[in-house]
């Protein structure tokens, strides 16, 4: 975990697990890439197909930009740190943790962009491997810190994919 602390008594590093997590994803992305050129050629659409892959792709990866832009540099993220509260509103209000989710966005996207099937597989994967090092990581700091306010978020706002809950 990288331990950023700005200022004394923060409670939470700036950072947490994220750089790890995201190069985690990334790297098992990329080895998947780099199969499909060898092992796993069988699964390359042809044809309207491929249009299909590079558009929502590309949807995917603008999507993934914005939501990680807009949770990382336009929430006011690193000051509700610093000053040990919990950030429910703006993005927060629709996603839990928008910087993991704009990554996941992303790397589904470049995924994507390869046209090929069995890096359909990696969409799930990442999105479990997300979710269990969040689960045991980040989400017991919260709940360690913000106590039931953060257990209440919880059941109001979706981990990784962004939508308002009634």
């Amino acid at each position: 975990m990288s331990m950023n602390f700005k200022k004394e008594g923060q409670k939470l590093p700036l950072f947490g697990i994220g750089p790890l997590l995201v190069w985690a994803i990334g790297l098992l992305t990329l080895v998947g890439i780099i199969l499909t050129y060898s092992i796993l050629k069988t699964g390359t659409v042809q044809g309207n197909g491929v249009v299909v892959f590079r558009t929502v792709g590309v949807i995917l990866i603008i999507a993934g930009f914005v939501i990680w832009y807009v949770g990382a540099l336009r929430s006011g993220m690193d000051e509700s740190i610093t000053e040990n509260k919990l950030n429910t509103s703006g993005i927060y209000a629709w996603v839990r943790n928008p910087m993991y989710s704009g990554w996941w966005f992303m790397i589904t996207g470049i995924s994507l962009e390869w046209n090929n099937l069995w890096l359909l597989i990696l969409i799930p994967v990442n999105w479990l491997i997300l979710t269990i090092t969040l689960i045991n990581t980040e989400e017991k700091w919260l709940l360690d810190v913000y106590g039931e306010s953060y257990a209440q978020y919880k059941k109001n706002v979706n981990r990784l994919i962004p939508w308002k809950r009634r």
